[in-house]
């Protein structure tokens, strides 16, 4: 019993402490348009609209294809040694040509493993890549 009257002691006591601590809750829900920012190159071009118009259970096929974005910019990155914000994040045209011959059609396994071997590309060259954009400051 003695046990228990501490413990409520210590809880009620705690509380008025840890309010102090206690952050502001803002109320304001109010949307921000304003575009997104990044912490370089901020002009990058706008994704394909159906990207963003997926159900979320086809979500699948966005990140297909920006995982071939990203591989297609690094192996140019490397080819080229230049890392500006023109070759890192260049139009979508070509990648979005190669994602509808290769993957449109592919079912959700199909998507999962070549973002798999995607992936695995990507790696082998990322410390090239990251060294290249460093040295330009640009990672």
């Amino acid at each position: 019993m003695r046990l228990s009257n501490i413990a409520i002691l210590f809880v009620l006591g705690a509380g008025p402490a840890m309010a102090e601590g206690a952050h502001d809750v803002s109320t304001d829900f109010t949307v921000d348009m304003a575009p997104q920012q990044y912490r370089i190159c901020n002009d990058r071009p706008a994704r394909p609209a159906w990207m963003d118009e997926l159900h979320p259970r086809e979500a699948y096929k966005a990140l297909t294809m920006m995982d071939l974005y990203e591989l297609r910019a690094w192996e140019r990155i490397a080819e080229t040694e230049d890392c500006s914000c023109e070759t890192r994040f260049p139009e979508w045209d070509e990648v979005s040509a190669e994602y509808a011959e290769r993957f449109a059609t592919s079912s959700n396994a199909e998507h999962t493993q070549a973002q798999l071997q995607i992936r695995r590309e990507r790696n082998d060259i990322r410390q090239g890549v990251q060294d290249i954009c460093e040295a330009q400051g640009i990672w």
